[in-house]
């Protein structure tokens, strides 16, 4: 399965996920709002960040060490299972609030809430007390295991803050060239400039593919072409959404960027209302970048003062995932690998930039092999193109096509080889920062196709 490899190979960046939920103050104040135990989240970061002390080694042996690579599968599973408790905390929190603003609240729906809630507070706190036991059994095993601690540390953590910062998306284009990709930008620049008649108000459009596919980067020409001028919005607003779908937090990030002003309201009516008022009337695009929220009421929670847009008004999402559109009852574009000569356009631009290599016969043959195992995707041609990029001799460039990590079985992810190398060469105390959206990016796909 390729989740154990992909759990292992990122398992120190897409642990920031787990901290980033553990860091969010929804969740700090759920415990306190409800008197649960606050020492269960204190206790589970504490054991994350003992795992992530054993990534570096951890990746590294999973390869030759059978025994290593089911100790990162067990603690992916781990890691799941506490993503997901904090993910019910979340999802518990919306549906509390939207309940309490569209229903008057009677003696008999108090009573029933309450105990509803004491049933809801007993299951997360059972459930975390187990996800720190098995987080606790598989740290303990370490020196069974031979894994030693690398450089991380928690030192920086301040008190809860992030361990890094994502580099989250925006509208402006990063590369002025986009291979491959002229028809795909066609199909949808006319979506967005025809005249429909949809009854699903505004329209939405998802680009779906796999994570490296270049989806944001679609998004982004498509954004800054000339051409949607012809659609005459009167707004037009990008908006990463990310894995972590808060109803508040993403509507109030919207309502941020079509306004440009930052906005403080902590509470879900008054933003509905804000953003309202800036729509009522007016034809908008917007754009939602890599969105994973699957649960169609938080969803339609976010919609509600979409929908007073004036007609013609559209939403252009990017998702990895066809459940994600169909929850948005969504058309669908679906990316696909790029073309041959689209491969080779792609890794000569990233691995020649600096001009450092003369592609004689033997460099061009190599190349070509490079070329032909990742698999027609962007990212990872772009990933081992910088890398090559700076290892200018021919021996370099054949350690690269002769690794054992491109001999990884075929049901698994062709993208993972490519990453991997690159982050395998990176310096220990970088392999944090690198290729983290990425890293989530695994995690979600994996996640899917182990819940089926």
């Amino acid at each position: 399965m390729a989740a154990e490899l992909v759990g292992g190979a990122l398992l120190s960046a897409f642990l920031q996920v787990a901290f980033d939920r553990l860091a969010s103050p929804q969740i700090v104040d759920f415990f306190r709002g409800r008197k649960l135990d606050e020492k269960l989240l204190s206790n589970l970061k504490t054991m994350l960040h003992s795992i992530n002390a054993l990534a570096d080694d951890a990746e590294l042996k999973q390869f030759t060490d059978p025994h290593v690579k089911a100790w990162l599968f067990d603690v992916k599973e781990a890691i799941f299972d506490a993503e997901d408790l904090l993910g019910e905390i979340d999802y518990e929190l919306t549906r509390c609030q939207v309940e309490a603003q569209s229903q008057p609240q009677t003696f008999t729906s108090k009573v029933s809430n309450f105990f509803n809630s004491t049933s809801f507070n007993k299951k997360i706190e059972s459930e975390m007390k187990e996800v720190l036991r098995r987080l606790e059994y598989l740290a303990n095993q370490k020196d069974a295991l031979g894994l030693k601690k690398g450089t991380y540390s928690d030192d920086n953590d301040r008190s809860g803050s992030r361990m890094s910062q994502k580099l989250p998306s925006s509208s402006l284009v990063v590369e002025s060239v986009i291979y491959g990709r002229d028809a795909d930008k066609d199909i949808i620049i006319n979506w967005l400039t025809s005249e429909t008649d949809n009854p699903n108000h505004p329209c939405i459009l998802s680009i779906v593919g796999m994570g490296g596919l270049g989806k944001t980067t679609l998004a982004q020409h498509v954004f800054s072409d000339p051409k949607i001028e012809d659609a005459k919005f009167d707004i037009k607003a990008w908006v990463c959404v990310s894995d972590h779908f808060h109803v508040l937090t993403v509507t109030r990030t919207i309502l941020e960027a079509i306004t440009n002003q930052k906005d403080d309201s902590e509470n879900l009516q008054m933003v509905h209302k804000k953003l309202k008022e800036k729509l009522l009337g007016k034809r908008f695009l917007l754009v939602l970048d890599d969105v994973w929220n699957e649960r169609p009421a938080e969803w339609e929670a976010v919609r509600t003062p979409l929908s007073y847009g004036a007609p013609g008004s559209r939403i252009l999402v990017t998702t990895r995932s066809e459940k994600v559109a169909s929850s948005m009852r969504s058309e669908v574009h679906l990316l696909k690998q790029l073309g041959e000569d689209e491969c080779r356009k792609v890794f000569e631009n990233h691995a020649l930039k600096d001009g450092d290599i003369e592609l004689n016969d033997e460099f061009m043959k190599v190349g070509r092999r490079i070329v032909e195992k990742c698999k027609g995707l962007p990212l990872a041609l772009k990933t081992i193109g910088c890398l090559l990029s700076t290892n200018s001799s021919i021996s370099d460039w054949k350690n690269i096509l002769e690794s054992e990590i491109w001999e990884l079985p075929k049901e698994h992810s062709e993208i993972i080889p490519a990453l991997f190398l690159s982050y395998h060469h990176l310096p220990s105390h970088l392999k944090r920062y690198k290729s983290e959206k990425d890293a989530n990016a695994f995690w979600r796909i994996e996640e899917s196709s182990r819940i089926g």
